[in-house]
């Protein structure tokens, strides 16, 4: 992790906005990702962007959007709440598409299920009218870190 992403990172931690770290993301920056910290949870935002659309007879978001924005939650989810020392690497990453993405916008929260001291495994789901009602599901595990023991 850099000098200037783990700085970026306490920041956000002290200040509760994450805008500045998802701008050192170049991909968080292409489909407009945001984050909103509500007590104990991450709650992330891909606002509508007609260039994230894949089928614009629909109009539907890209099934790839949908995938990249929940895989990279899951990482940001990770990265805020364990306090591993560097960034997540993901290992493997299993999706359920529910339902088309509509041209709107769409919401995901995730969930860690199980962190051991080198994988961790999150559960994401991506919404757009209410959580009851989700777009997609998805599985991913990540590499972390170990941290050092005194």
């Amino acid at each position: 992790m850099t000098h200037r992403f783990k700085t970026r990172l306490e920041q956000a931690h002290e200040l509760g906005n994450y805008e500045a770290l998802l701008a050192l993301i170049p991909y968080a920056k292409l489909i407009g990702i945001e984050c909103t910290r509500l007590g104990d949870e991450l709650l992330f935002r891909l606002p509508a962007n007609k260039d994230n659309i894949g089928n614009p007879i629909l109009p539907a978001l890209h099934g790839g959007v949908i995938a990249g924005f929940m895989e990279l939650s899951a990482a940001l989810h990770l990265l805020v709440f364990t306090g591993a020392p560097g960034l997540p690497k993901i290992i493997d990453f299993s999706l359920d598409y529910l339902r088309a993405g509509q041209f709107r916008d769409t919401y995901a929260k995730c969930q860690v299920w199980r962190q051991g001291r080198r994988v961790a495994n999150v559960a994401i789901t991506a919404w757009q009218s209410t959580p009851a009602e989700p777009i997609a599901t998805a599985r991913a595990h990540f590499k972390i870190e170990e941290t050092t023991r005194p």
